[in-house]
């Protein structure tokens, strides 16, 4: 725990609250501006001593419960909370990932033209455009993990002609998400599954393959349209460091080219 920054972060959270503001009376000379210790404990419904542990560091084992009452007793908006649980628990920054796409990138996508999408943390799919979709066969019902996909699916070693890059890829993605956030139980238990069910996966884990490629080319033999030839750019998007946004790119009047104009025109079952 980093007790001088999570100390000052509480203690500017106190310091902009009024009493009157949480129904707490103004009552005798106060020495600071703000919330005192002892409000925002009554407002928590803990003891001022626990409060004070926390405002000072002292002990590592607070409860998310805890955590949760000092940030309703303070007002803390989501950002705000999310940053107290982080100086709680710097080793384990992501404690409550819960990834969400902002409007602008999902506006970004609709204005892209070929395939796109946005990979979570876990290569959760957790946004796409529509001709992404009828490529990858992604549904607003049921969003598209490309990892157990690629790895796990029967379909995957056709839907993927040059599968073993494709897999050499998906473990580099894993592994530099594990190295940011080793303590992700989801993430390390989402890799165990895989090595677990694909001996062949846990060859090319073994491996320990560092790079995560944020350019290259993809051939895909989809199931309508056949053989679609892209190349693709993997991009981290500023400020949201769980998210990379994939683009592929097709080559103008190629047969890829007018394969995906004949799939804009189809309607692909559990396609957007």
């Amino acid at each position: 725990m980093s007790s001088p920054a999570l100390g000052e972060f509480l203690r500017t959270r106190r310091a902009r609250m009024q009493p009157a503001a949480v129904g707490l009376s103004e009552y005798g000379r106060r020495r600071i501006g703000g919330l005192r210790r002892e409000d925002v404990a009554a407002l928590a419904g803990m003891s001022v001593d626990y409060y004070t542990r926390l405002e000072r560091g002292r002990g590592a084992d607070f409860p998310d419960s805890v955590l949760d009452s000092v940030a309703r007793a303070l007002r803390m908006d989501a950002a705000e909370r999310d940053h107290l649980y982080t100086l709680v628990r710097p080793s384990d920054p992501d404690h409550h990932y819960a990834p969400k796409v902002r409007p602008g990138t999902r506006a970004l996508l609709d204005s892209i033209t070929t395939p796109a999408f946005v990979l979570g943390r876990h290569m959760e799919v957790l946004a796409w455009n529509a001709v992404g979709a009828k490529v990858f066969g992604i549904s607003a019902g049921g969003h598209r993990n490309l990892a157990r996909f690629t790895v796990l699916d029967p379909d995957a070693g056709v839907f993927y002609p040059d599968w073993e890059p494709v897999a050499a890829e998906t473990a580099a993605y894993l592994r530099r998400q594990v190295a940011r956030c080793p303590r992700d139980r989801r993430l390390t238990s989402l890799i165990d599954e895989l090595t677990a069910e694909n001996p062949v996966f846990h060859r090319i884990w073994s491996i320990q393959t560092q790079d995560c490629a944020s350019h290259g080319n993809r051939l895909i033999q989809h199931p309508v349209v056949g053989r679609l030839e892209f190349a693709y750019e993997a991009l981290d998007l500023p400020g949201d460091q769980d998210q990379m946004l994939v683009v592929y790119t097709v080559q103008p009047e190629s047969p890829t080219h007018d394969a995906l104009e004949s799939l804009r025109d189809r309607e692909l079952v559990g396609a957007n």
